[in-house]
């Protein structure tokens, strides 16, 4: 290659970012603050200067990033162990917070233990990998809708795999029927889908693994702290969360932190925390985080007030949305896609609202759904209220109408 080497090296980058731009996806940053009880309002800074706008897409499901006892709880633990974990668990040893996490943790799933990652996304991909890496032979049932931890642990646990239609019952036993009976099976799957707002039929998919002697392998990242008794999950509100051998969830959505874990046997889990590089080689959660997640763990166990205003205002907001003609998809949870078709009129969309409306939405497109199926994801939480909802489904309507959506939405689609 002739020329400066790193002048060609940086044009192969911009090119591929001019790409991105092109196509709609290229990501943007929104600088935000968010402010200790003024959830889900936060300032937002950008070219225009600085002023408030209403959160409608966080993930922190019930605004626990800013309940009073899990605040009180992280100023407490730095006070007393100072900010870092020091290294790895292996090396520096474990913070006491996190011991008390785990067997929160264990208790909640009503599994004998569970372990803490750094991230949900690593606990999926530590964990996959190593259970189907240590199976002799193990074939990896998938839902299509997977999360990309879940494929990339998958991935890399080299094991054969095979895909079934989303919550497609009857293509995953025709999968399951077509393996050697005596092949070792891990049925890898998820309680509430982030991007579609759909359930698992858990039931079913457990019904199918004891007939046909497989692993369950559940993420409820979605689900913990949101559904069930004590917040437990999907699993846990259906009466089958004792049918599912691994549990994975996260510290970061309904908890308000961050980390992930899974919940299993003492055997699966001792797997994982000695084969799984993901976890051994991870410098440990610090410690004011763990004690500010052992915090919201035991608030959510105790307290349904969270869950059932966040249910009151999603009923709220999907009934509104319903009764102005504004598209939906058919959510079963908390989560409110609206579906848009097109990543730039997807892009215009978030801009509008967040500039024109002080409302912040991030628009989801490519790789995160599927070309054509971009939309916005809307997340009601118990901080939201009345006022915000009808302010929200107002400026949708404005911005449908500026944009002229329902025209894309209501487009044929090309074919072939």
């Amino acid at each position: 290659m002739a020329g400066n080497r790193h002048s060609i090296y940086d044009t192969f980058f911009a090119n591929r970012i001019t790409q991105l731009k092109a196509e709609g996806r290229y990501r943007t940053f929104v600088d935000l603050e968010r402010q200790v009880g003024k959830f889900p309002t936060a300032l937002y800074r950008g070219p225009e200067g600085t002023r408030s706008v209403t959160i409608w897409c966080s993930n922190d499901y019930l605004g626990m990033g800013q309940n009073p006892k899990v605040l009180l709880a992280m100023h407490t633990a730095i006070d007393r162990y100072g900010a870092g974990a020091g290294g790895t668990r292996n090396i520096s040893g474990t913070t006491h917070a996190i011991v008390e996490i785990e067997a929160e943790l264990a208790d909640l799933h009503r599994k004998p233990t569970a372990l803490i990652f750094s991230s949900g996304y690593i606990a999926n991909e530590a964990a996959l990998d190593v259970l189907a890496r240590l199976l002799p032979n193990c074939v990896i049932f998938s839902d299509a809708m997977n999360h990309a931890s879940m494929i990339e642990g998958i991935r890399r646990s080299g094991c054969e795999k095979r895909i079934f239609r989303h919550n497609d019952i009857a293509h995953l036993e025709s999968l399951l029927r077509s393996v050697d009976p005596d092949r070792p099976k891990l049925i890898a799957f998820e309680s509430d889908y982030s991007m579609d707002g759909d359930t698992a039929p858990i039931k079913a998919i457990c019904d199918l693994a004891d007939q046909f002697h497989a692993l369950t392998y559940l993420d409820e990242v979605h689900a913990v702290g949101m559904y069930g008794p004590r917040g437990a999950g999907v699993a846990a509100r259906d009466g089958v969360m004792d049918r599912i051998d691994v549990i994975e969830g996260t510290l970061g959505k309904a908890f308000g932190l961050s980390g992930g874990y899974i919940a299993a046997s003492a055997t699966i889990c001792d797997a994982v925390r000695s084969y799984a590089p993901g976890f051994i080689f991870t410098t440990a959660m610090p410690p004011a985080v763990a004690a500010g997640a052992l915090a919201s763990i035991r608030h959510l166990k105790l307290s349904e007030n969270e869950r059932t205003l966040q249910q009151t205002h999603t009923a709220y907001l999907k009934a509104q949305l319903n009764a102005v003609g504004l598209p939906q998809l058919p959510s079963t949870t908390h989560i409110i896609p609206i579906p848009v078709g097109d990543p730039l009129l997807c892009k215009a969309a978030a801009d509008r609202l967040l500039h024109h409306h002080g409302i912040y939405i991030q628009p989801i497109n490519f790789p995160t759904v599927p070309r054509g199926t971009e939309r916005l994801r809307i997340t009601p939480s118990p901080l939201h209220d009345q006022a915000m909802i009808d302010a929200l489904v107002a400026a949708l309507q404005e911005v449908w109408g500026h944009l002229r959506i329902a025209d894309t939405l209501n487009k044929p689609k090309a074919v072939g």
